[in-house]
């Protein structure tokens, strides 16, 4: 069940004597299964819901639940939405002061079913950031937050690392996105979907006029689409071998795009080494590879190949010894 529809449930039942399950798939546009499904986890979590049948019945919740979601104020019942978020990307968002006090308040009012337990907060700690991530600088997601909930179109300059200078770009942005700990900026440029990494924009202003966004598409669907467009799709597969010792590092850096080989039964060589296709979207990529140093036998494509040889030996001149005194 999503944050919205938890509450939007919630206040359903605590503002009306009772409601049929119709009613209540109506107001929440779900299914009836849907609404069944989550009545039954509102009696799971120990919320005393019931459900009376006849002309005059209907789903109710019982006086003295304690859960009073009337006390929310309409920005900390948004700002619950967030909760994905470890502390540090609210604070990032100026959302970690509101969203404190809105999860108190439901905290505060738990059910007497779970009192023997721990509180989840005290025994679960979230943070979604890469490890070693460096301070990002560039544009942060408390600045840009507002501008992006007035629904404006936005001009930017982003500074791509593909680029020998940054570009004015015109976006319609569908919101912030979080992910592995980066936080990008999701946005349609000429009906074009694209992120845009937060500390590449440098600077950025809104246009005076509304964004234009594809019809039926939200920031959750175009981000998906986006992160599974740039999880499978790809322009090289270098098929190569990996030493037995580097392979769980190769597959932290490469995730999804590091595929074994299936047909490598070859039990000799299989106890020094994997054999896997490594996929990357553009040749220069491959560059990527230089880390793992000879742990990484590339066997092709043949311009694979050549670019590592060429980057390798560009390294090797910039480290030689210099000949003059």
């Amino acid at each position: 069940m999503t944050p919205d529809r938890f509450f939007s449930l919630m206040l359903l039942l605590e503002s009306r004597d009772a409601v049929t399950t119709r009613e209540l798939a109506s107001a929440l546009g779900v299914s009836l299964r849907t609404v069944t499904r989550d009545l039954n986890w509102l009696r799971d979590a120990g919320l005393p819901v019931t459900a009376h049948r006849g002309r005059l019945g209907g789903v109710t919740m019982l006086p003295g639940s304690g859960l009073d979601l009337t006390r929310l104020t309409p920005g900390e019942r948004d700002q619950l939405s967030l909760t994905g978020l470890d502390e540090k990307q609210r604070a990032e968002l100026d959302a970690s002061v509101e969203s404190r006090r809105a999860l108190s308040k439901i905290a505060a009012a738990q059910s007497r079913r779970v009192h023997e337990l721990l509180p989840l907060t005290d025994v679960v700690h979230v943070d979604s950031r890469p490890w070693r991530q460096a301070r990002a600088s560039g544009t942060t997601p408390a600045s840009l937050i507002g501008a992006v909930r007035r629904g404006r179109r936005l001009r930017i300059e982003y500074d791509s690392p593909r680029e020998s200078c940054p570009r004015d770009l015109v976006v319609d942005p569908y919101g912030l996105f979080a992910k592995a700990g980066i936080w990008y900026l999701v946005a349609d440029r000429a009906g074009v979907p694209r992120m845009y990494r937060l500390e590449r924009i440098t600077t950025w202003q809104e246009v005076d006029r509304p964004r234009r966004i594809r019809e039926s598409q939200t920031l959750a669907t175009v981000a998906a689409a986006l992160v599974d467009q740039w999880e499978h799709n790809h322009a090289v597969e270098v098929s190569a071998t990996i030493d037995q010792t580097q392979i769980a590092r190769a597959q932290r850096i490469f995730g999804l795009r590091l595929v074994p080989d299936d047909h490598d039964h070859d039990r000799e060589e299989s106890a020094t080494g994997h054999k896997v296709t490594i996929r990357f979207l553009h040749l220069e990529d491959v560059r990527a590879l230089l880390p793992f140093g000879s742990a990484i036998t590339v066997h092709g494509p043949t311009e694979a190949r050549a670019h590592l040889r060429d980057l390798a030996t560009s390294l090797a001149h910039h480290y030689a010894p210099s000949s003059t005194p």
